[in-house]
């Protein structure tokens, strides 16, 4: 059960004005349909997915309503509006019919007795590893590990399918809108776990429209007041809507002189923003340059046609553009940003981009599910290449603790941009030679030796800076002749300044023989299941399935058949009593 609700109501009625509360009076008046549940569901399923099978959702949501029934949140709510809850924000991004039926079955294999063979048979192998890979690590059982190994466990889990990632988050949303009945210190606990490793996560992954809410209820919930004062600078600005309306219109004129096809319109920045930008600049007042959107009707170079006639129409501020079409972000975010003296000499952000470019920017990877015949219908894989990188490493943490705090640091929203060998590379802010070297290869890494920045020597514990062009030196490729006796290899030293998991991996993996190979819950789990298979073995005897190895997990006290696995492969259970006690209940149920 991840965490748990307060009164929603309570939420809303603090931001009476505000997105997010309309949101989720919407979701708690969604939920308060009792002639038929599944109905608003349905209907926003089907106005992306015309032809999407609605039985299936209701005979989804009449299990998950079955297993829930006597379940309540801690607002009092009946539990089954969670599930539905988290359904209908994932039918809001225009996810599938798939990712639908999991997101209401999420927490059946969790909080019930419904078991995870059973929801395999009723619904498919699709659905059961969806859920299966948002199921939680028991924290009676494994303590503080237990929150990094389940994230492990997640990620692991959207490398095979990313849609894990999207209940997760969507899970997550709902949670956060409903925390109301924790304490202060509870609240700001989860908020902090939720900025610090799921907002990155849902940007990494693109998801605008998304991630702009999650910021937003973080922000309510950690700092109260300076939400409360953007809320009221955002309720109390005079002519806002009619400037915008003005430079909606100038620009829009501007375009059709230029003959570009396209679509203006304002563009408010959500209130974690706001904020951001307001304690980045030390500013006294709430920050908020109005802005506004150019959806261009055409290809990418329509886009600096339009930039071209935004810059006729306005003076460019100097030092204000960004090309991020010819840089894409790190979560392939591409646009043009710029900002203009507009109308009565007030400053004006502009971003400019495709149709497709725009759909990707608010939908990230699940763009393909909403817009299964856009241009950018399968931006999923590319944009998951840091996951692919994360799956790597993540073998190599053998502790729950170093996982989380290496993702943590691979997420990190600061990055920088450096040229190597004709390519872009993406590296955390603060890195070095080294940590580029190891993204290059590892080999390259190992066997480093020197470094030139911009065309000068210079040491490996520099500190690179954006658009840096560095070339590596390294003794494999022959460039640099090793030094007579000189350490091949890396250096311990190295991992003083080196910023990126992965270089800190690499080089940690390096002297692993120096310290004891650690194991994940995992391959406990797996490890558990081998050894009660060979133990079975040598009384002629097998599984079928496990079915009786959950009843006896549920027998013994465990919360899960995973959590029992674990202790036989720890000998806290012996392999020959649990196979003995397997035996007596399977030839003896009663």
């Amino acid at each position: 059960m991840d965490v748990d609700a307060g009164h929603g109501a309570a939420l809303g009625r603090a931001l009476p004005a505000t997105p997010l509360a309309r949101r989720l009076r919407s979701f708690l008046s969604f939920q308060g349909n009792d002639d038929d549940p599944v109905t608003t569901l349905t209907r926003t399923h089907r106005a992306v997915h015309p032809t999407a099978d609605a039985a299936v959702l209701r005979r989804s949501y009449a299990v998950a309503e079955n297993m829930h029934r006597g379940q309540f949140r801690k607002s009092g709510d009946p539990y089954i509006t969670h599930p539905l809850a988290v359904a209908q924000i994932c039918a809001e991004l225009g996810m599938d019919t798939t990712t639908l039926v999991a997101a209401l079955l999420h927490d059946t294999v969790e909080d019930t007795a419904y078991t995870l063979e059973t929801l395999h048979g009723d619904f498919g192998p699709e659905v059961s590893h969806l859920v299966d890979g948002v199921t939680k690590f028991d924290k009676a059982f494994y303590g503080k590990a237990a929150e990094g190994e389940t994230i492990r466990k997640m990620i692991v889990a959207a490398g095979k399918d990313v849609r894990v990632l999207v209940i997760k988050l969507a899970d997550r949303l709902h949670n956060m809108r409903t925390l109301g009945a924790r304490s202060p210190a509870s609240r700001a606990r989860i908020a902090t776990a939720t900025l610090d490793v799921l907002v990155p996560l849902c940007d990494r992954l693109g998801i605008q429209a998304l991630k702009r809410d999650l910021d937003d209820v973080v922000l309510y919930h950690l700092e109260p007041d300076s939400y409360a004062r953007i809320d009221e600078h955002v309720k109390n600005r005079p002519g806002w809507h009619e400037y915008l309306a003005d430079v909606t219109a100038k620009a829009r004129t501007a375009l059709r002189r230029s003959r570009v096809d396209a679509e203006v319109t304002p563009r408010p920045r959500h209130y974690y923003s706001i904020w951001k930008d307001t304690v980045a600049g030390g500013h006294a007042v709430p920050f908020d340059l109005p802005r506004i959107a150019v959806v261009v009707d055409g290809p990418e170079t329509d886009c600096y046609a339009a930039l071209g006639a935004i810059h006729g129409q306005w003076r460019p501020v100097a030092g204000r553009f960004k090309d991020f079409i010819a840089t894409p972000k790190n979560n392939l975010y591409r646009s043009l940003h710029t900002t203009v003296t507009g109308p009565e000499g007030r400053l004006v952000e502009v971003l400019i981009r495709t149709v497709s470019m725009h759909q990707c920017a608010e939908y990230g990877v699940a763009t393909g599910y909403r817009f299964p015949k856009s241009d950018m219908a399968s931006p999923g894989q590319d944009q998951l290449t840091w996951l692919k990188r994360v799956l790597d490493w993540q073998e190599e943490a053998t502790d729950a603790s170093q996982f989380l705090a290496s993702l943590r640091c691979d997420l990190s929203e600061a990055q920088i941009t450096v040229f190597a060998k004709g390519r872009m590379v993406e590296l955390p802010s603060g890195s070095t030679p080294v940590d580029l070297a190891y993204e290059l290869h590892p080999d390259k890494g190992d066997q480093t030796l020197a470094a030139t920045i911009n065309g000068r020597l210079a040491p490996l514990s520099s500190e690179l800076r954006d658009g840096d062009v560095v070339e590596i030196f390294s003794e494999n490729e022959g460039q640099v002749p090793a030094a007579p006796g000189a350490q091949k290899g890396p250096r311990k030293e190295w991992l003083e300044f080196v910023k990126s998991t992965q270089a800190q991996m690499q080089i940690k993996r390096h002297f692993s023989e120096e310290n004891a190979p650690g194991i994940s819950i995992q391959d406990k789990v797996r490890l558990g299941r081998a050894t009660i298979g060979l133990t079975l073995r040598k009384h002629d005897r097998g599984l079928a399935s496990e079915v009786p190895l959950r009843r006896l997990a549920e027998e013994l006290g465990y919360p899960d058949l995973e959590t029992m696995l674990v202790a036989v492969t720890e000998r806290n259970l012996e392999p020959d009593q649990v196979v003995e006690q397997l035996i007596a209940l399977v030839d003896h149920p009663d």
